[in-house]
């Protein structure tokens, strides 16, 4: 990564709906779409759909913090998830759509 380049890394629901409100905004560079937080290595879809990983859907955000904050990522990844439902996000259900943020560090 760049000198202007940090990532956050959320769950919260199917990984493709979690890319739109993100991946148009002026400072993200990459918006990726995958799974975090399993016991498996390289877990095919079918696997981690099944339940059998531990493995929650997710989207990694490479961003430049010097037009973005995450402060500012992480108010709308509140107004896209309920972080009450722990075990799915609106329409999808099932543990690998509970809501989570991965953070990086303490900041």
């Amino acid at each position: 990564m760049s000198e202007h380049e940090e990532t956050a890394i959320f769950a919260g629901g199917c990984f493709w709906c979690m890319v739109m409100p993100f991946d148009t905004l002026p400072g993200i560079k990459q918006v990726i779409s995958g799974f975090t937080g399993g016991h498996v290595a390289n877990p095919t879809y079918e696997q981690v759909k099944a339940h059998e990983t531990g493995h929650t859907e997710a989207i990694k955000i490479i961003y430049d913090p010097t037009v973005i904050s995450y402060a500012k990522l992480v108010d709308i990844y509140w107004q896209k998830t309920d972080p009450t439902d722990a075990m799915g996000q609106f329409q999808d259900r099932g543990d690998n759509y509970r809501p989570v943020i991965f953070v990086q560090n303490a900041q």
